[in-house]
This record gives C-alpha cells, sequence and structure tokens, in this order.
C-alpha cells in the first residue's frame, strides 16, 4: 500500500464521488470544490455513494497516484455526509483503508522535545 506522507494532511472528503472520475477529474475536485491544491502532497479520500469503495488521490512528486479499493463483504466506515473535508491521522487512515472503524483510532499527542538528550 502507498501511505500518505508522515505530516502532510491526509482528509477525508466526505460526500460521494462519482467513480468514474480519474485522475484529473477527482484532482480537479480537490481544487474547484473542496478548495485544496492536488499537487501539495495532500491524500485525499473519497468514498463512493455504496460505501464499499473508495479512492485516494496524492501527488508523489512527480505525478498524481490513483488508489482504488473495494471490499467484498462489507463497507468502510465513513463519517457523516456534508460538504468539505474531514482530517485524519495518519493511524485513522491506516484503519480505514483496511477495513475497520477509524473512529476508535485515537492518536495521543506527543509534544517534541525542546532539547536533545
Amino acid at each position: 500500500m502507498i501511505v500518505a506522507g508522515q505530516r502532510l494532511p491526509i482528509v477525508i472528503a466526505t460526500k460521494p464521488v462519482d467513480f468514474r472520475r480519474g485522475h484529473d477529474g477527482l484532482a480537479a475536485t480537490v481544487q474547484n470544490e473542496l478548495g485544496l491544491d492536488p499537487h501539495s502532497g495532500l491524500t485525499v479520500m473519497f468514498r463512493s455513494k455504496r460505501g464499499d469503495r473508495l479512492k485516494i488521490l496524492v501527488w508523489d512528486g512527480t505525478g498524481l497516484v490513483l488508489i482504488y479499493k473495494r471490499l467484498e463483504v462489507s463497507n468502510f466506515v465513513w463519517p457523516k455526509i456534508q460538504d468539505g473535508v474531514m482530517h485524519l491521522t495518519r493511524a485513522q487512515y491506516e484503519a480505514l483503508f483496511e477495513g475497520l472503524d477509524w473512529r476508535r483510532m485515537v492518536a495521543k499527542p506527543v509534544v517534541a522535545p525542546t532539547a536533545a538528550g
């Protein structure tokens, strides 16, 4: 699996999209509807209307990467349908991708040290 960048944001487009869209169509959605830069390294997850499919769009520095996954038995756990995006932690992103309930994944806050040692 291609994973999201360590420090770049991961977001879910909470409103379902037309899954016939490819790289360029989803990049246009990111830019025009979500107001984000699809070429910034941002990872954007898209949901299907049925909820059993997802697409992930990310710029890897040389081109747009599009990942498609369909669950065979169940649906992904998605946030409430509304306009806009929802930010995810890397742990939540990985849980959602695996078909797990990402809402149970809570990252503990870590304060960066001020000095080495």
